[in-house]
Formats: C-alpha cells, sequence, structure tokens
C-alpha cells in the first residue's frame, strides 16, 4: 500500500507547534541583535555583539532602543533610531526569507504538493522532438509512412 493512502493513528500534539514557535522566537531574537551589530557598525564603533551569556538578557534594552545594553566596553554606539532602523530591516529580511523557505517547503514536501510529475528529462524523452519523428510514421502513417509506388 503506498505511504500516501495510510493514516498515521497518533495525531499531532503540542510538541510541533512549540517547536516551531521556539526556533521562530530564537531567529528572531538573533535578528535583533544582528540589527544592532550592524547598526553599531554603521555608527563607527565596530561590529559588536553581545557576548553568549547576554545573548537574551540584553534584548530588552535592545528593543528599548539602547545599542550598548549587554555590550563591555562599547564606544561609540548607534543611536535609537538607527538602531531600530536596522533591527526592522533584518527583522523583515528575516521575515522575509523565512516565508520563502516555508513556501519552498511546503511546495516540494507539504500536503498539497504535487505528486507524480516528470522531471525535464523524462518529459523530453516521451515528448521531445527526437521522439515524436521516430514514432511520426506511427501517428501519422497519412503523412509520415512509406511511399507506395503506384
Amino acid at each position: 500500500m503506498q505511504k500516501a493512502r495510510r493514516r498515521d493513528p497518533v495525531p499531532w500534539t503540542w510538541e510541533i507547534p512549540f517547536a516551531i514557535t521556539v526556533a521562530i522566537l530564537v531567529v528572531l531574537s538573533l535578528g535583533a541583535q544582528l540589527g544592532r551589530a550592524i547598526a553599531n557598525l554603521l555608527s563607527g564603533d565596530g561590529w559588536t555583539w553581545a557576548p553568549r551569556a547576554e545573548l537574551f538578557s540584553s534584548l530588552p534594552g535592545v528593543l528599548g532602543g539602547h545599542a550598548d545594553s549587554g555590550l563591555t566596553g562599547a564606544g561609540h554606539v548607534a543611536g535609537a533610531h538607527l538602531l531600530w532602523t536596522c533591527v526592522i530591516v533584518v527583522e523583515l529580511g528575516l521575515i522575509v526569507a523565512a516565508s520563502w523557505g516555508v513556501k519552498v517547503g511546503m511546495d516540494r514536501w507539504g500536503p498539497n504538493r504535487l505528486r507524480g510529475m516528470a522531471s525535464r528529462a523524462e518529459v523530453e524523452e516521451l515528448l521531445g522532438r527526437s521522439h515524436l519523428r521516430e514514432v511520426a510514421p506511427v501517428v501519422r502513417p497519412d503523412l509520415y509512412g512509406k511511399k507506395n509506388s503506384r
């Protein structure tokens, strides 16, 4: 029996949606830190990344407009407007990339994917010009069949 016709008697529970939610939150949190690093780089402070221990605990300060939150020895850090602009641009880029990745994944492996589609090589083998020229006498014997000599 085909796998697609089998039914899984065990329903999905909370684990998969929870894992997806956690992954989204981690990516958005790291995106805010990346936006802060880019803002500080543009303001002339250089590439600044929070230490691992301060990565998530400095997030409220970063979202509050403090580009030096969680950084040690930060010099001239970005202002609030540059910080928010960079964070928003990075977050929008991450959201667009994640949406594109989800769409590609759902088209490839999702429940509404096209099943049984032939590859380009298989289509060329069956419907290409070379194959049609080979079978032309069979398909249209009136046009391409052997000429009867009278």
